[in-house]
């Protein structure tokens, strides 16, 4: 079992910076595919990034690449997001989620997930 908890959402303006953190339990997270995903109200939710389990290899949807960073700290049981050059459409709750996958767009590869944090973005 794997528990995730999210932290670091809040109010930013347009061309600010985030870093979002998701908490893992569990003796096993280490070995877990960790994912970012995103949801808008009235959107289903989305990819944002990946991160395999030793932090080797990491994907991006487009239209975050070059402003999204996601990494790892498998000792401390941490996954990070740095979000930089926001832009009022990444407005949305984000949610880490963990599973025994590659990395994956598919929500169902994920059986762990977390509450999500808030990220809002204005102009």
């Amino acid at each position: 079992q794997v528990q995730l908890v999210e932290s670091g959402g809040g109010l930013v303006q347009a061309g600010g910076s985030l870093r979002l953190s998701c908490a893992a339990s569990g003796r096993t997270f280490s070995s877990y595919t960790v994912a970012w995903f995103r949801q808008a109200p009235g959107k289903e939710r989305e990819f944002v990034a990946g991160i395999m389990w030793s932090g080797g290899d990491t994907a991006y949807v487009d239209f975050v690449k070059g402003r999204f960073t996601i990494s790892r700290d498998n000792v401390k049981k941490m996954v990070y997001l740095q979000m930089n050059s926001l832009k009022p459409e990444d407005t949305a709750a984000y949610y880490c989620a963990a599973g025994n996958t590659p990395i994956s767009s598919r929500t169902a590869r994920y059986p762990y997930w977390g509450q999500g944090t808030q990220v809002t973005v204005s102009s």
